[in-house]
């Protein structure tokens, strides 16, 4: 695709026109130099349908290691050999003073991780929900959960607890999910969004890249995403930890980082899409490039297996571009 046909296409989704599988696969095609053209098209697609808001969100390890799933990228599996700490789940006093501190370093919204493959027979769901109304009671945060799977049951007791977003990551698309998982199924994943939105919470859905998938995955997944009207997508960038099975996978370059998180914007120009685990390591000093590509959310504060960067800096980041941290 020539910079012209790039000029075309953005001025065609400002117009509110819907991107074509045809057209997103043909964008992956595109120059290096061409990518800040890409780029600000990006931006300019965000602007439109967005607006200037960034939504900044932090997330509490409430349980970690020891994870039944042989996801290829995980530190937590037990099918990994990793340093990753592994802890019950934390008590409600802790998970709510996490929760407090998030929001003091500026976070409008929170989000309980836990390891393993889902809810099912959980001993701890109970808890869980406790803590969730803990928080509710004790900061002003919005709440979203990352629990695994679930049944539609589940999902409406969490929406009963005060959950608003559900977070449960299509990871890949269909066609390189095998690659990824094979303890799980891909329509697993599917059924526990379908049950999500079911319940009334809205969808935070995203996934990897850079695991060894090609272009047109990329394009297949975000096409996948789109059709679940998910409202936040959280993209990560492959960080090869050593011990996974993935531990010697190159990731993306920065402008192979750049241009996939555009074209996802061209994709999604309404959505929220937040640069997550990854970037901090991968994009080093383009970081800032990515809030002038269409990204409108941050993962703040530390993710699940290794530190993430200085909150003050992020805030500063989406500032220095124009932008605003807050809550959507």
């Amino acid at each position: 695709m020539h910079y012209h046909e790039i000029i075309a296409l953005g001025e065609s989704i400002l117009q509110g026109h819907q991107i074509q599988y045809k057209e997103a696969l043909q964008l992956t095609h595109i120059m290096n130099e061409d990518i800040p053209l890409l780029s600000a098209f990006a931006n300019k697609i965000r602007l439109q349908f967005t607006g200037r808001n960034v939504d900044m969100c932090g997330i509490v390890n409430a349980r970690s290691g020891m994870c039944s799933e042989d996801c290829k990228f995980c530190a937590q599996s037990v099918y990994h050999d990793t340093q990753t700490p592994i802890h019950n789940l934390l008590d409600i006093g802790q998970i709510t003073a996490a929760a407090q501190k998030a929001q003091e370093q500026g976070a409008k919204r929170i989000s309980i991780v836990t390891s393993g493959k889902g809810m099912d027979r959980d001993p701890d769901f109970q808890k869980i929900i406790e803590s969730i109304q803990a928080i509710m009671n004790h900061t002003s945060l919005k709440v979203c959960a990352n629990l695994g799977t679930l049944s539609l049951e589940q999902a409406r007791m969490l929406a009963s607890a005060g959950v608003k977003r559900y977070a449960h990551n299509l990871e890949t698309s269909e066609n390189f999910y095998p690659s990824v998982c094979t303890t799980h199924s891909y329509q697993e994943r599917v059924d526990t969004i379908q049950a999500a939105k079911a319940a009334g919470m809205e969808l935070c859905t995203g996934g990897i890249i850079g695991m060894g998938e090609s272009w047109q995955d990329r394009i297949d997944f975000a096409f996948a995403i789109k059709s679940l009207d998910v409202a936040s997508i959280p993209i990560n960038i492959l960080n090869p930890i050593k011990g996974t099975a993935l531990e010697d996978v190159m990731p993306p370059s920065p402008l192979d980082i750049i241009k996939t998180f555009a074209i996802f914007r061209f994709i999604c120009p309404d959505k929220i899409i937040r640069p997550a685990g990854g970037r901090e390591i991968n994009l080093r000093d383009m970081q800032g490039h990515l809030m002038l590509s269409g990204a409108n959310g941050l993962i703040i504060g530390n993710y699940l297996t290794f530190t993430g960067r200085n909150t003050v800096a992020d805030f500063q980041m989406v500032q220095d571009a124009g932008l605003i941290p807050t809550l959507l």
